[in-house]
């Protein structure tokens, strides 16, 4: 296995590196939005990789190896020396399609010998749940499911992911994954504090939260933000919800971030579902504490082999609240998953992983999500 990564800038370019001799299997290519015309991104990576599968996304900031960057594309060419790779893309009307898109890319790569499928999603029209629950319902229990769902900055207006095609908005794509000398790791955690009592979700469709103990949920939250509301949608980053069963037990919380308001209808849009009955609270963010869960992540997707490929998906959150400490996150996952280990990654709307407690899979937000892959 060959791992080859590059750098574009408006500055620079693409970073200089001498082609690799053999064929790549794989693509992958984390783009800020505008950056480059996504047909021209796509004939240079294709005249540069041949036949290899091609596969990327819009971001809210690029990593590679322990930089984080913005306004810039980074790549990573995989060459193989015996596992296979297959790529299969749908395209999202809306959000209503997100579990029929998920269980029928997931039955396109369907095979006895799939380790794992990645997902890269439109981040704005799905359902992260939805698209989650229907790839998990059309494979084996072992092959693992991780992934991430495109971004724009703190924007939200329009994301686009690419399947050997040029990007564009409303796309999903999954890339499936097959060798028994494949090794697969992963891990997903994120440091957020909750604050103030937990509430009852007393009304929601799908993933629009309308009620919190019977009353409006943007009313609520609003008053909780104070001066902060003002920003919104865009300030909620900071201020996301945790959410479990009334029944639940501690360590299953999944944290749920907003992507839209509706004033009208008093009503906020999360990037997955907000079951009506779970218990929801309040979570702001702790410099520390999301440092650490970005090396207790790499810990957990620690790859048996030294020679990784470690795709990094972070949330946009995290980089918001941050700052010019983000690279602090990205630094001590190279630490943990040492130098040999090939860091890319993106800053995204929600991160698909096996929960770090239940060891479901999942739609997760704020979180740092890492999966590896290695070949013996």
């Amino acid at each position: 296995m060959w791992i080859e990564q590059r750098i574009w800038t408006t500055q620079d370019g693409w970073s200089q590196q001498e082609k690799p001799s053999g064929a790549a299997s794989l693509v992958l290519y984390f783009a800020a939005p505008g950056a480059m015309p996504p047909q021209t991104l796509l004939d240079e990576l294709r005249r540069r990789h041949g036949e290899a599968a091609i596969v990327g996304c819009t971001t809210g900031g690029e990593i590679s190896g322990n930089e984080v960057l913005d306004d810039s594309i980074v790549t990573a060419a995989i060459g193989f020396d015996t596992a296979t790779v297959r790529a299969a893309a749908r395209d999202l009307a809306d959000a209503s399609e997100s579990y029929r898109i998920g269980e029928e890319l997931a039955r396109e790569l369907a095979g006895s010998d799939l380790r794992a499928i990645f997902l890269l999603s439109d981040g704005t029209a799905v359902n992260g749940d939805l698209l989650v629950t229907g790839c998990l319902a059309a494979v084996s229990p072992e092959v693992v499911v991780t992934g991430g769902l495109a971004g724009d900055g703190a924007r939200f207006q329009s994301t686009a992911v690419g399947c050997d095609d040029a990007m564009r908005p409303g796309r999903v794509a999954a890339i499936g994954l097959y060798g028994d000398s494949l090794s697969i790791g992963h891990g997903s955690f994120g440091g957020w504090d909750e604050f103030g009592p937990p509430r009852t979700i007393t009304r929601a469709e799908g993933h629009i939260l309308y009620e919190l103990d019977g009353e409006p949920a943007l009313d609520l939250y609003k008053r909780y933000l104070g001066d902060e509301a003002q920003d919104l949608p865009g300030s909620a980053l900071l201020f996301p919800l945790s959410i479990r069963p009334s029944a639940g037990v501690e360590g299953s919380e999944v944290v749920r971030t907003i992507v839209g308001i509706d004033e009208a209808a008093k009503s906020m849009t999360f990037a997955g579902d907000m079951p009506t009955g779970y218990l929801a609270r309040l979570m702001r963010g702790n410099f520390d504490n999301l440092v650490d869960g970005a090396g207790k992540a790499a810990e957990a997707a620690a790859s048996v082999r030294p020679n990784c490929l470690a795709i990094l998906v972070s949330c946009i959150g995290r980089k918001l609240l941050m700052g010019q400490r983000i690279a602090e996150e990205v630094e001590i996952v190279s630490d943990v998953l040492g130098k040999d280990a090939a860091l890319i990654g993106f800053y995204s709307y929600g991160e698909i992983s096996p929960h770090g407690f239940t060891g479901k899979c999942e739609l997760h937000n704020q979180t740092m999500t890492i999966t590896t892959i290695s070949e013996h």
